[in-house]
């Protein structure tokens, strides 16, 4: 019995190994959820960077569409504008074609037919304009690349250089587009004075 007692002293307790081992295993699962918890942050934060990228998106292709829909409407009426043009400028040329002093002198029916083509003529313009095309008679305008087309430059003492002195062909805009450009001719200003020839010597 004391042989007993000897081998196994009561100081030796049979628990001691497995409660040195416990503050490790702790540490590990500690280590083990930290792992965990990060994971799942950093999925988290995936997700919510991919949510506002969609949320992102999806707003500009909201914004995409208003824009294209509002262009839609906007220039719907831009092929057949553009079809209507030579008819107004026939209108147009029809008009010019009768001087100021022969339809003075012309009898009713023909200032009748000069009224009428007149009439028509406006009420054209009218519905252009309604459908957002807008005439551009440029004439005594600085000249504008954007919307006028050079066809000559001429010395004009009346009109200021770099002006338009002459509208060979009206334009046109369709909202902020143009439809067709100004034909015109741009003033170089004064002509210069001939040189006086130098006095002999």
């Amino acid at each position: 019995m004391e042989d007993k007692m000897t081998q196994n002293p009561a100081t030796e307790d049979p628990n001691l190994e497995s409660g040195a081992q416990a503050p490790e295993q702790a540490a590990a699962a500690e280590a083990g959820q930290a792992a965990e918890l990060a994971k799942v942050q950093a999925e988290r934060d995936d997700l919510k960077d991919k949510l506002l990228r969609t949320l992102a998106d999806m707003e500009n292709l909201r914004r995409r569409t208003e824009r294209e829909i509002a262009d839609a409407k906007a220039y719907a009426v831009t092929s057949f504008a553009r079809d209507m043009l030579g008819s107004s400028d026939n209108l147009r040329r029809a008009l010019e074609s009768v001087p100021a002093d022969a339809l003075a002198k012309a009898d009713a029916l023909t200032k009748a037919l000069n009224e009428g083509v007149e009439l028509t003529e406006r009420e054209l313009l009218k519905t252009l304009e309604r459908h957002g095309v807008r005439r551009i008679d440029p004439l005594a305008e600085k000249f504008d690349p954007n919307l006028h087309q050079a066809m000559f430059e001429a010395p004009d003492p009346a009109i200021a250089k770099g002006l338009v002195c002459k509208v060979v062909q009206v334009g046109y805009t369709i909202g902020e587009r143009v439809l067709r450009p100004a034909l015109v001719g741009v003033s170089a200003g004064a002509p210069r004075a001939p040189e006086a020839p130098a006095a002999p010597h």
